[in-house]
């Protein structure tokens, strides 16, 4: 990170508290770069996250004001701030279990009411921190710390998803791909009312080793490769698009 996205950090920050190769911090990388590109007044910039690894993105790390709230609640709380102060630019971060499993139904309805947000998913395909447990995006056939056998309920297309309640900008990308990981997220920002950025994140620690994924090089390599645009994806049987992310912009 260059001197002039250091300025972005809480003052004496030495490090992050994510496990060695948690793809987390280029997320927390991107974002940052989207954000001075944006060019925010920082007392108009409020970052709001639940609980678990991605929740730590913003609240500990980033020098603007940020809202550590209860597990599932983010979007909630988000919603709630925006409604107050509709200045903010208001910009939740936070995981695929704390987003999508717990706080679904808040993730939905924001998406439904057009609530006026930028809500950036980091998908590990696990929950994390809490213990590797089956979260709602867990391949099938994965193992975890519940499914030690492997998963075996469909996982949910989150950017679908969001779209189908009434989201009015979605994207995926992976964090191997980091400059159309900005981009989207700038986009997103960008995009008046309900937008989406779900960044595909490895887990070494948790998702990783359970499912032998081999060292960090080889674990980001599978990352990659499991991601493909909507064209390859069109010509994959259902089967084959279960086990894979299709990537892009996703608008109505």
């Amino acid at each position: 990170m260059t001197r002039a996205m250091e300025t972005y950090l809480r003052k004496g920050l030495k490090g992050t508290a994510f496990c060695p190769g948690c793809g987390h911090g280029i997320l927390l990388n991107c974002l940052l770069r989207a954000v001075d590109r944006l060019g925010i007044d920082r007392r108009e910039l409020l970052f709001v996250s639940g609980i678990g690894c991605a929740a730590w993105i913003p609240s500990p790390n980033i020098g603007a004001d940020t809202l550590h709230t209860l597990h599932g609640r983010a979007v909630a709380f988000a919603t709630g701030a925006k409604l107050a102060n509709p200045k903010l630019t208001t910009i939740v971060v936070s995981g695929d279990g704390d987003l999508s499993s717990i706080g679904g139904n808040h993730l939905i309805h924001a998406a439904r009411r057009n609530a006026d947000l930028t809500v950036i998913c980091a998908n590990n395909q696990i929950y994390g921190m809490t213990g590797g447990q089956t979260a709602s995006t867990t391949p099938l056939g994965a193992r975890t710390a519940t499914d030690p056998a492997g998963n075996v309920f469909r996982p949910f297309d989150i950017c679908r998803l969001v779209m189908a309640a009434g989201a009015r900008y979605a994207a995926r990308f992976p964090v191997t791909r980091p400059r159309l990981l900005i981009d989207a997220i700038e986009r997103a920002v960008r995009t008046p009312g309900f937008a989406f950025v779900e960044a595909v994140t490895p887990c070494p620690t948790q998702y990783g080793r359970r499912n032998v994924q081999g060292d960090l090089p080889e674990l980001y390599a599978a990352v990659d490769a499991a991601c493909v645009d909507e064209a390859a994806a069109r010509a994959m049987t259902e089967e084959e698009r279960l086990a894979r992310f299709v990537v892009g912009e996703f608008v109505p």
